[in-house]
């Protein structure tokens, strides 16, 4: 019984983990490979594409990317809290917004200094 409920908890744990990954992750490397005409396939494999939902290639050229909802995300998170006896507060989205533009900012600053050098 106290198996199962340790088996539960630790796929609740990584479940959160997903669903923060979603909600704050970055997009850096996906916007990246907009611009990559023939990506190889070891360069995928160091990208980081855990938000994107849906890739197509129209027939006329050209790529599309579509990206998990991020507000759909941050509230499983909420509801995630909720259900595990914490205090459920409700993480305003214009705070939501901030660690998302911080996560990016910190992307962005990163890949300039490693052109930098």
């Amino acid at each position: 019984m106290e198996k199962q409920s340790q088996q539960q908890e630790k796929a609740r744990r990584k479940l959160y983990r997903g669903y923060e990954k979603l909600a704050f992750g970055g997009i850096a490397d996906a916007v990246r490979l907009l611009f990559v005409e023939e990506p190889d396939l070891a360069a995928l494999g160091k990208m980081d594409l855990y938000n994107i939902a849906e890739i197509k290639r129209p027939k006329g050229g050209g790529m599309e990317i579509k990206f998990f909802d991020r507000i759909k995300a941050m509230q499983c998170l909420e509801e995630m809290n909720g259900e595990n006896g914490k205090k459920a507060e409700a993480l305003p989205l214009y705070r939501a917004l901030q660690e998302c533009v911080r996560s990016f900012g910190e992307e962005t600053h990163d890949k300039a200094n490693v052109s930098a050098d």
